[in-house]
């Protein structure tokens, strides 16, 4: 295996910072104080052609890999935008993957260039407050009437719903009780009616510029045109989009990582007491080595799992790992580097106490690190199920 970027990689984290550039650490810590969706930045990665980094060429896309996707989403962050710059477009990238799979080429040429463009807003619809990660037990209901299905229900969590003008929503259209199995959900990419659905923002620790929101759902007519392959095969269809959304977290977490470590390192080289620049203790030295190394190894795994992703073999178990062990990597970063500004961690000015509330959502989302540990026991080393 080589472990060398290639000339394209290269250039496409070059060409990815030169975007990022005129959005600096003051740019983010302006939209952590004062919300608002950070339009501009997502414009201006819509306008240099990021945004469709892994959808096809013939619809405007890029036609690359979820490794090239990782890469431009963990160059993202680590420029210092963190995970409210990569929130803000991390939907464009996995989203509509189920779209890609298993929509006809009339919807993929209707939904596709738009979103591409940055013209489209997407927010993904799938978490309800009564479930959680048990995706089963979803209970909106999407009831057909005609050539429309008529929905209602409630989700959670529902990212950029305030900015959003489609949703990709998942709703039962067959009670659970007729059932067997994962059947009797389907998938829908529609619009977001505002006049039957209701966006709540949720007061949140971190991220403020990338809301998340409750979203209720009163009578939406969804066209029949707007539901993705079968009806309810939708479980299915989502699984397909779970592994790359798990590398792009992961390799979103690395990336604020180093964007936390890079600052911490600059700081403990300037910071001088006792006549000595901080750095050159080892009680500053020696965590600051174990982050370094905790995100290489992390870092590693993500490049696995997309790897194998790419060249369509099994990675779940590799793409779980990478999400799991990224997340801890950069909260642990993080974590060293507000004890290496002492004090002044905690000051907003100095940045790393936003970096240490960002590296939560990847510890919390898009699933938790005892599932993954559940997963790993049962999938791959064979032990019985525990849930």
């Amino acid at each position: 295996m080589d472990f060398l970027w290639s000339e394209e990689q290269q250039q496409i984290r070059a060409a990815v910072e030169r975007v990022c550039a005129p959005f600096d650490a003051d740019y983010w810590l302006r939209k952590d104080q004062e919300g608002g969706f950070p339009l501009d930045f997502h414009a201006a990665l819509a306008e240099a052609g990021w945004l469709g980094i892994a959808m096809p060429t013939e619809y405007g896309g890029a036609g690359l890999g979820i490794s090239e996707a990782a890469l431009m989403m963990h160059t993202i962050a680590a420029t210092g935008a963190g995970l409210s710059g990569a929130s803000a477009v991390h939907m464009n990238i996995f989203g509509l993957h189920p779209v890609v799979v298993f929509g006809s080429q009339l919807q993929k040429q209707r939904w596709l260039p738009p979103l591409i463009a940055g013209q489209d807003k997407a927010c993904f619809g799938v978490t309800e407050p009564n479930a959680g990660l048990n995706t089963l037990k979803l209970t909106t209901r999407a009831e057909r009437d005609g050539d429309h299905y008529v929905v209602s229900g409630q989700k959670v969590w529902i990212s950029t719903a305030q900015v959003a003008n489609k949703i990709l929503l998942l709703a039962r259209t067959t009670p659970q009780q007729e059932c067997q199995g994962t059947q009797g959900l389907s998938l829908f990419y529609t619009d977001l009616d505002r006049s039957k659905i209701e966006v709540r923002e949720i007061e949140k620790m971190g991220r403020k510029c990338v809301d998340s929101n409750q979203v209720f759902i009163d009578g939406l007519r969804i066209p029949v045109a707007d539901r993705i392959g079968e009806e309810g095969q939708g479980f299915s269809y989502i699984l397909h989009g779970l592994n790359p959304e798990r590398i792009l977290i992961a390799a979103e977490a690395v990336g604020l990582g180093r964007a936390a470590l890079a600052r911490a390192t600059d700081y403990a080289k300037e910071r001088v007491v006792f006549e000595r620049p901080i750095g050159q203790n080892q009680g500053i030295q020696h965590p600051l080595a174990q982050a370094w190394m905790g995100l290489e190894a992390a870092h590693l795994m993500v490049q696995k799992a997309a790897f194998l992703y790419d060249r369509g073999l099994s990675c779940a178990a590799e793409a779980n790992a990478a999400k799991y062990l990224a997340a801890e990597a950069c909260a642990k970063a993080c974590e060293a580097a507000i004890f290496t500004h002492g004090g002044m961690g905690y000051a907003k000015e100095y940045h790393v106490e936003r970096y240490m509330r960002e590296s939560w959502i990847p510890r919390l989302a898009p699933v938790s690190p005892q599932l993954i540990m559940c997963f790993i026991a049962e999938k791959v080393l064979g032990l019985p199920k525990s849930y």
